[in-house]
């Protein structure tokens, strides 16, 4: 199980596939800088994020699905370590960011389901939400897509959400609106005192 966790009442956890630019997005939406890696896989545990003067914490968690050089059972390892954390500190979480690289996203779930597994992407997002976590689906790297509407509604396709996607605006969106779909989430927890971070 992840430890080192801080010992924060709230946090924003960000979560998704191997290299689809978690780290990168979190920079990009706080100015911080996180740590970042070429190859997937590089974030093996959770990178947790403070500021001492809240009771708050970003966590950036490892990538999961497969990974070039990684055994199996070592990402399985790691799976099932995301699921517990998720799990055991649902409380606290006040928004799950899953991110999805936009370009790749619906083909890799199709690929998974046409071998009649589940999708880690729709498992994840479906097991945030049956916690009760209030969940936003990232899709990142929006600039290597052409069609961006046909895109994000089939990604609502497969995640069980009745496209179009405009109407789930506080679940779905591409990098620009994001901000404002975590900060719609936490307004309605009450944590506008977390705008700043946002």
């Amino acid at each position: 199980m992840f430890d080192g966790r801080p010992d924060r009442g709230a946090e924003v956890l960000f979560c998704g596939r191997s290299n689809v630019g978690k780290s990168t997005l979190l920079r990009e939406l706080t100015g911080h800088d996180f740590a970042t890696g070429r190859k997937p896989g590089v974030t093996r545990s959770p990178n947790f994020y403070d500021w001492h003067e809240a009771d708050f914490a970003l966590t950036d968690m490892p990538g999961f699905g497969f990974m070039k050089g990684v055994p199996e059972d070592t990402r399985e390892e790691i799976k099932t370590d995301i699921v517990q954390y998720i799990e055991g500190h649902s409380a606290e979480i006040l928004v799950a960011v899953l991110v999805v690289d936009a370009k790749s996203a619906v083909e890799i779930i199709d690929r998974h389901s046409e071998r009649g597994e589940v999708p880690h992407d729709v498992e994840l997002f479906s097991f945030c939400r049956d916690l009760g976590i209030p969940t936003v689906v990232a899709a990142n790297k929006m600039d290597k897509v052409d069609d961006r509407d046909e895109r994000l509604n089939a990604l609502c396709d497969r995640l069980g959400l009745l496209p179009p996607w405009q109407q789930w605006g506080d679940t779905i969106a591409s990098i620009d609106p994001l901000t404002e779909a975590i900060r719609t989430h936490l307004h309605d927890q009450q944590r506008d005192d977390l705008f700043q971070f946002f």
